[in-house]
């Protein structure tokens, strides 16, 4: 009878198994990955290049599109009264602001990203409008010597209310540009208007095309951020204006806690109230603690190529109005 192998006795005698498997011969497997630590940390390396955050959750970067998609599909109908419910209607505020600080002058093309619901653009063709008018009636007021007719004539031939402007709207959700095309319909605004379904980190749009880019409370709900920046800075003409408007980060200490516990205790259950969708708004409020500071955000913008970056901090840095320019 043959003796027993070597690897047959380390089986017996387990205090002994380590020194019984040195005898042993094993077949080396070959690994495409360099042996040892380094290995792993590059293994670990591209497990985090494909990562992402989904608020405060880790996801794979291809499945956060989706994820984002869903929410805003879920809250789409609610979105406007579930802002004034949030923000105590100060959100109309902070938009006034935006535009007032855009002050476009007559003849601007737009583009409003992440824009669904209208709020931006539509804020944008009543300014120009305005602005428009006033004009007209300063030129009219000018010609002292117009009849009444000649004068009647003036206004029902002008053809372009919005002296060329225009904005084109473009978000990524379905639902949402759903919600901003019935607002529009009640809200009489049809000319100087389109809606367009596409991606921030790829605009379906030529170069040098728009003479401002605005996003509101969108840009921290794409994946890459860095890229979202390139394409603004791509189709925006040569002395093209960026303008953002996006949560940040709260610059007093008491507000910041009374915020911090508003957010996570309070918003959830409105939306669970109001909209039916308690995870949705808890993703939101995450979001907004993941995205960077006002400085951080603004060396983004600076590294996708805009000059002359300014940030406006307004409600004590809950919100942040930050601008560049292509030059």
């Amino acid at each position: 009878m043959a003796a027993p192998s070597i690897c047959s006795q380390w089986s017996r005698y387990g205090s002994g198994w380590l020194r019984a498997m040195r005898g042993c011969w094993v077949p080396r497997l070959r690994s495409s990955w360099p042996a040892g630590s380094l290995g792993a940390r590059l293994l670990s390396q591209e497990k985090r290049a494909t990562e992402t955050h989904f608020g405060f959750e880790t996801v794979a970067e291809d499945e956060k599109g989706g994820k984002v998609y869903h929410v805003f599909e879920s809250v789409a109908k609610r979105y406007d009264v579930m802002n004034d419910m949030m923000s105590l209607g100060i959100h109309r505020v902070w938009k006034d602001l935006l535009l007032r600080e855009m002050r476009p002058l007559p003849g601007t093309q737009l583009l409003d990203v992440a824009g669904g619901t209208g709020d931006i653009a539509f804020r944008f063709l009543n300014y120009v409008q305005a602005q428009h008018q006033g004009k007209q009636k300063r030129q009219l007021r000018a010609q002292q010597n117009l009849s009444w007719e000649e004068i009647a004539n003036k206004y029902r031939n002008e053809e372009d209310s919005l002296g060329g402007s225009r904005v084109v709207i473009c978000d990524i959700n379905k639902e949402m540009l759903k919600v901003g095309k019935q607002k529009a319909t009640a809200q009489g605004h049809k000319a100087g208007l389109a809606w367009v379904l596409g991606d921030a980190e790829e605009l379906p749009f030529d170069d040098d095309k728009f003479d401002v880019y605005t996003i509101a409370f969108g840009i921290r709900n794409v994946t890459h951020i860095d890229r979202a920046l390139q394409e603004a800075h791509r189709v925006l003409k040569p002395g093209g204006r960026f303008l953002c408007l996006e949560f940040s980060q709260v610059n007093n200490p008491l507000l910041s806690r009374i915020y911090d516990l508003y957010s996570f205790q309070v918003i959830p259950v409105l939306g669970e109230v109001i909209a039916g969708d308690w995870k949705s708004y808890q993703y939101l409020v995450e979001s907004i603690r993941r995205f960077p500071s006002q400085e951080e955000f603004k060396e983004m913008i600076e590294d996708a190529g805009f000059q002359k970056v300014t940030y406006e901090s307004l409600t004590s840095g809950i919100v942040a109005i930050h601008s560049g320019f292509k030059l």
